[in-house]
């Protein structure tokens, strides 16, 4: 299978190519999309067939949750439980680099948790994952679109060449930052623990 490459302006991404994108997702097919850091392998959080792609293109454990995108704090009350000190900093941070670990609401996909109840939440400042999320009407997974172990990837022709037929489309929107990845902090507990240092300092 020869995913599809569809160009997309990262800062006004046209609505024909985000429909195209979520028409993909709704299906049950893997989209992969530039983030703000790196690109990313997206599929619709309510798809258990599409999460279980996601497994297996990357080769990750499923021992090893997925996180998600989405395009608004509220979308964000809609998988997971958001105390007050994750909407002060999502206030603060969001859109950023900036992945909050939560409480998942019980109604998520245990595949989605990696059967953890936690579930990591970001609203990325690239336009084009929170156009997807806000268009899906939902979050979107967002690992990076690259083979566990291996380092993340800036640009589509990467991201062609490592997923050998395994992914259905491609958002090209060109080279990405790259750099350091989103800091992941999680709040289910008490202090909160950083789990991974980032771009943004909490």
């Amino acid at each position: 299978m020869i995913p599809r490459v569809v160009p997309v302006d990262p800062e006004r991404p046209c609505p024909e190519a985000i429909d195209e994108a979520v028409a993909v997702l709704r299906g049950g097919g893997l989209a992969v999309f530039p983030t703000e850091t790196f690109y990313g392998l997206g599929a619709a959080m309510d798809r258990e067939d599409a999460l279980g792609r996601v497994f297996l293109a990357k080769g990750r454990p499923e021992d090893k949750p997925l996180l998600v995108l989405v395009s608004s704090i509220a979308m964000a009350t809609t998988v997971a439980e958001v105390p007050a000190l994750a909407r002060e900093l999502m206030a603060r941070h969001w859109p950023g680099a900036l992945t909050l670990v939560l409480r998942a609401r019980p109604e998520v996909s245990p595949r989605l948790t990696a059967g953890t109840g936690t579930i990591g939440v970001r609203h990325s400042a690239h336009r084009v994952p929170s156009a997807l999320a806000e268009k899906l009407g939902e979050p979107i997974t967002a690992p990076s679109a690259n083979r566990s172990g291996e380092p993340p990837l800036t640009t589509a022709g990467e991201v062609l060449a490592s997923f050998d037929g395994q992914i259905d489309l491609v958002l090209d929107g060109g080279p990405t930052a790259g750099g350091l990845p989103s800091t992941v902090l999680d709040l289910t507990v008490s202090p909160p623990l950083l789990r991974r240092a980032g771009a943004v300092v909490p």
